[in-house]
């Protein structure tokens, strides 16, 4: 009979589900799968300076492939902690990543042993399965179902520990299979008959999109239906991609994070369609605020735990939100509201009337709407934008441009900052031949800056701009808002960054002010290399998010 090794047939099962690529760092508890890869040839691996960052770049890859991102965690104990960070941002981004996390050897458990600790327990609030392999006949079995979990339903992480001794250990040979995934179909008949009667009867009636529709691949459809019916439709926070930036009918961003015009729209529907959305807390914050109180609401999403959770639900339904935009479009009629489809055309070019004034500010530092205008009007439109958290981030939520489909990765519910460079690095090895640009501040580029020698090693070119205004501005804003101006921690000093990137073998560009933010970013897609563009900004040019943590002044 012929064996192969766990490494061996890792990689096999890895092979046959069409994961062609995948990120980690070497370690020593899975040699004999790294050995695999190099004799096979057929996966790439791109080796990163920290699991951190290795886990951000499969969680963008799976974001932009629709298959479930890999990162070893080849190390077992301090590589596998650190990806937790990483499975935790996946976690609330509902992103398949799988981790194939090395552990000790089955021997060595339960005795103190050198780097162990208890893995499964530390990833399994955080991922959807977190479970240790014990026995090598189910070492395939049980990738397979980490794949089939990790991109079934809504989606998520899914960690699977392998024992050191596992993958030398001899299996069968085998030729694996490709793992079937089950797909929901659209909402119910009745459902569907039920929001197109909905529909033609509202009076300021709004289309509510989310993720869902990203994962389905339905932007083609939400178009179609946004134009049978003219009616406006509104992005979840972090899918300002979800229709094209400049279509007729598309509002851009709702919530906190996004315009005056989109959150007015779902403040004061009267019905609100939500399609692959949860109405959650940061694109809405739970609030009236930002989804009207008499706003009735049919709500569609694959998990049917989502939906009416945070909003009342008139009509709640479960099902995929590409296929439920379909079936709406065959049944669903116009509506007879052509004054509030006015009024939306009218504040709409008033907001393109904002953005185009924002474009214009000439002051030094550098206003940061101002890079943020230059960025927008020359970004191709098929690049691909990374955004980091921070106050810069913020403001540039829903003001940039976004054409092709798959355009915009954030960090979404978790919020972490340092997503942005390791994300671009991801995306770009899903779509090489797309122009991938990291936005972000000069705090956030600071953790995981050594992650620019991974691109260029790796010849995976990306653009990182960094909008420098010396502080962490998020908490400089609220410090300056809310604690009589206290700056403690708040303000930084970084490096040249852009210096960093040619110490490394890159390229870098200095921008000086108002009009080069442009022609640098112009020059970086153009190299194709791994270039930084770090321009000062003014550092009064913050704003708050979170006000609803903090007392005024006067009550303190």
């Amino acid at each position: 009979m012929t064996t192969i090794n766990g490494g061996e047939a890792i990689y096999r099962v890895l092979k046959a589900n069409g994961i062609d690529t995948v990120f980690g760092l070497l370690g020593g508890s899975m040699l004999e799968l790294y050995d695999a890869m190099y004799l096979d040839g057929q996966i790439a691996y791109v080796g990163a300076r920290d699991e951190r960052a290795a886990g951000h770049m499969a969680d963008a890859w799976a974001r932009m492939t629709g298959k479930p991102g890999v990162v070893l965690g080849a190390q077992a104990g301090p590589g596998v902690v650190n990806i937790v960070t990483a499975v935790a941002e996946a976690q609330l981004a509902y992103s398949p990543l799988v981790v194939i996390a090395g552990a000790i050897t089955r021997a060595d458990q339960c005795k103190d042993t050198f780097q162990e600790i208890d893995q499964v327990a530390l990833f399994a609030p955080i991922s959807k399965r977190s479970v240790m392999v014990t026995d090598p006949a189910r070492l395939a079995p049980m990738l397979e179902d980490a794949i089939r979990l990790a991109n079934s339903g809504r989606r998520g992480p899914v960690v699977l520990h392998v024992p050191r001794d596992l993958f030398a250990a001899d299996i069968p040979s085998f030729a694996p299979k490709p793992v079937n995934i089950a797909r929901a179909g659209p909402a119910a008949p009745s459902d569907i008959a039920a929001i197109a009667a909905l529909l033609s009867e509202a009076k300021r009636p709004v289309l509510f999109a989310g993720g869902g529709v990203k994962w389905g691949a339905g932007r083609d459809a939400l178009t179609a239906l946004a134009e049978k019916l003219e009616v406006p439709v509104v992005a979840s926070t972090g899918h300002a991609d979800v229709m094209r930036h400049g279509h007729p009918w598309f509002a851009g961003q709702a919530g906190p994070r996004g315009n005056a015009v989109a959150s007015r729209l779902t403040r004061e529907a009267d019905v609100m369609v939500v399609l692959g959305a949860r109405l959650g807390f940061n694109s809405t914050f739970h609030s009236n605020d930002y989804v009207g109180a008499d706003t009735r609401i049919a709500h569609v999403d694959i998990e049917g735990a989502a939906v009416g959770r945070y909003f009342p639900a008139e009509i709640a339904a479960q099902g995929d939100a590409r296929l439920t935009a379909e079936a709406l479009t065959d049944v669903a009629t116009r509506p007879i509201c052509d004054a509030w489809r006015d009024a939306f055309r009218a504040d709409m070019a008033i907001l393109a009337a904002e953005r185009d004034t924002e474009a214009k500010l000439d002051g030094l530092p550098m206003h940061p709407r101002r890079a943020l205008a230059e960025i927008r009007t020359t970004l191709p439109e098929d690049a691909i934008v990374t955004l980091d958290t921070g106050n810069t981030c913020l403001q540039a939520a829903d003001r940039l441009a976004h054409y092709a489909p798959m355009s915009l990765i954030t960090p979404l519910d978790f919020g972490l900052v340092g997503f942005g460079l390791a994300a671009a690095i991801g995306a770009k090895a899903a779509a090489p031949h797309r122009p991938v640009v990291a936005l972000m501040g000069d705090g956030a580029v600071g953790y995981t800056m050594i992650e620019i020698q991974t691109a260029i090693q790796n010849n995976l070119p990306i653009t990182i701009v960094v909008l420098d205004n010396e502080a962490w501005g998020a908490e400089k804003a609220y410090q300056q808002e809310f604690y009589g101006g206290r700056l403690l921690g708040a303000e930084i000093r970084s490096p040249r960054f852009d210096k960093f990137a040619e110490l490394c073998g890159g390229k870098g560009i200095w921008v000086d002010g108002p009009g080069g933010m442009g022609p640098a970013l112009q020059e970086a897609i153009a190299s194709h290399e791994t270039t930084v563009i770090q321009a000062k900004i003014d550092p009064g040019a913050l704003m708050t998010l979170r006000k609803d943590l903090f007392k005024p002044p006067q009550e303190r």
